[in-house]
């Protein structure tokens, strides 16, 4: 699949990575396992990435319903775009969450997006990310200078690493003036001064004639391939309001699945046999309305899927309370309903990962709430 300019246009890619080898006497016993979240902003249709087989939904999407799916099961199936997702069903190191999304129900994407990274209830109240508390929580050492750093990362101790965070690297005017808004003498700022001196080919992107996103799919899949290299790496992927000329096979809502299905891709194919020490989900806001609109798009809703992918899994399924998608079982009337806290899934994935216990991290991370633990559900540990 190539990736032409206006698709990063309507949505761009940026990539956040964290080098954090364990600390003292845990780093002998534990295997490195890698998380990559990929954020798709803007309301990923779970409907359309993932359908099931129901009239309902034919009749609620006349114009843009996928067809020339790729099966899952009896009832659900892929959409065509996601080609690497589906290889790796096959391969049983894909799984499917359905009916799921954080516990925000207003559709705004200012609040969602606040809160899918804090894992709060209330918009703007949380100053750290879930990611960046669970990283805490297990003692890992620290981190990258992201530019910004996203809230799904704030949170986690001072950073001790650097890479590059959007496809167009900072320059050194830009570095230094970094450097200068921290204190002399400080940790973050040594760490600067210590970027900033290092050879200019350490800071480069690797050769390629790929597009941006995969050529930071490669970045990500070099670094945290290497035995102390980074665990953790972050996609931003924008682009999934598609309230109009959402497409069924084509369309803007399958180019944004197609793109994220190539840095799946790469990150299968460059990581090798490392990726079966790794995890892959996503992350978004919120799902969109069952019914498409007269643009031929949908509006904002609310239940979604979670796509995962990689070794880490315990096998492929799909894992979901389904709702249906008659009107009595819709959220509001209009939206698929959300059974699953997706929380509990990131919460499982963090403690799969980092071998942290999940009732330790649900009491760090998530307040102590009542979060159902999926470890041993979803993932191998």
């Amino acid at each position: 699949m190539t990736m032409d300019r206006r698709s990063f246009i309507l949505g761009s890619t940026t990539l956040t990575m964290l080098g954090m080898p364990f600390l003292g006497a845990r780093a002998e016993r534990i295997k490195k396992r890698n998380l990559v979240v990929i954020m798709l902003r803007g309301g990923m249709d779970g409907l359309s990435a993932v359908p099931i087989r129901d009239k309902i939904l034919n009749s609620a999407r006349p114009d843009i319903i996928v067809r020339d799916v790729r099966q899952l099961n009896s009832d659900f199936s892929l959409h065509p775009r996601l080609k690497t997702f589906h290889q790796l069903w096959e391969e049983e190191r894909a799984t499917v969450v359905h009916a799921t999304n954080i516990p925000y129900t207003n559709r705004s994407h200012f609040e969602g997006q606040d809160l899918m990274q804090s894992g709060g209830h209330t918009p703007y109240a949380e100053r750290t990310g879930w990611l960046g508390r669970g990283i805490k929580a297990a003692e890992l050492n620290s981190l990258a200078v992201s530019l910004p750093m996203p809230l799904l990362l704030r949170g986690a101790p001072l950073p001790d690493n650097y890479f590059p965070t959007y496809w167009s690297l900072p320059n050194s005017t830009m570095m230094n003036q970094i450097a200068a808004t921290f204190d002399e003498g400080s940790l973050l700022a040594t760490t600067m001064h210590q970027i900033l001196a290092r050879p200019r080919s350490m800071l480069e992107f690797p050769d390629g004639d790929g597009e941006e996103a995969v050529i930071l799919a490669k970045t990500a899949a070099r670094e945290m391939k290497k035995d102390y290299g980074p665990r953790v790496a972050v996609f931003d992927v924008e682009g999934f309001d598609t309230h109009a000329a959402q497409g069924g096979n084509d369309g803007e809502h399958g180019e944004k699945l197609g793109n994220a299905d190539e840095l799946l891709r790469v990150l299968r194919d460059e990581m090798g046999d490392k990726f079966d020490d790794t995890l892959v989900l996503t992350l978004t806001e919120f799902g969109r309305t069952l019914h498409q609109n007269g643009g031929y798009g949908t509006e904002h809703g609310y239940g979604t899927a979670i796509l995962m992918a990689g070794g880490l899994l315990r096998k492929a399924q799909i894992h979901t309370d389904w709702p249906g998608l008659m009107t009595k079982g819709l959220f509001e009337g209009r939206d698929l309903n959300a059974t699953i806290d997706a929380r509990a899934v990131y919460c499982s994935a963090m403690a799969a990962c980092f071998d942290v216990d999940f009732g330790y991290l649900r009491k760090q991370v998530f307040w102590g709430e009542e979060l159902i633990d999926l470890t041993e559900t979803l993932f191998r540990v």
